[in-house]
């Protein structure tokens, strides 16, 4: 479960740092000013070139490996609302990186985020720790029959 625990805390850091990435580097693709196909095309151009987006996306490309490697060796009900933890994290990069104002409401959200993934990390376990206590070979000496 350690092992769990630290990808995921490491995968939500590159995540959030690729997001950041991703949003600053969106911010400075400037849209389509008409609907021409050449105009189209120096968007994508744009967008395709930029560099803190092209990291960005390598960063969620080595966050989705991380993700795969997760879900498995562990059952998809326990990964996956364990990557909202990646929530807490973004959020975080939001307000000090790209210098986002983040209400208190936001806040709370992300709070209560974090204590479901709390729930469902206790949860996960204390099922391990009772299965290791059912699998474990007993220390009585046996009997003759």
């Amino acid at each position: 479960m350690a092992k769990l625990f630290i990808i995921l805390i490491v995968a939500a850091i590159i995540e959030s740092v690729g997001v950041a990435f991703l949003s600053g580097g969106l911010k400075e693709v400037h849209g389509a000013s008409s609907i021409t196909v050449s105009e189209i095309l120096r968007v994508i151009k744009s967008g395709a070139t930029n560099p803190k987006i092209i990291l960005g996306i390598a960063l969620e490309a080595v966050f989705f490996g991380c993700l795969l490697y997760m879900l498995k060796q562990n059952e998809v009900s326990l990964v996956w609302p364990l990557t909202s933890l990646g929530f807490i994290v973004t959020t975080l990069s939001a307000a000090i990186f790209l210098k986002e104002s983040v209400s208190w409401q936001r806040w709370i959200g992300v709070v209560l985020i974090a204590l479901g993934a709390g729930i469902i990390g206790f949860a996960k376990a204390a099922e391990d720790k009772k299965a290791a206590m059912v699998n474990a070979p007993s220390s009585a000496p046996l009997s003759p029959k």
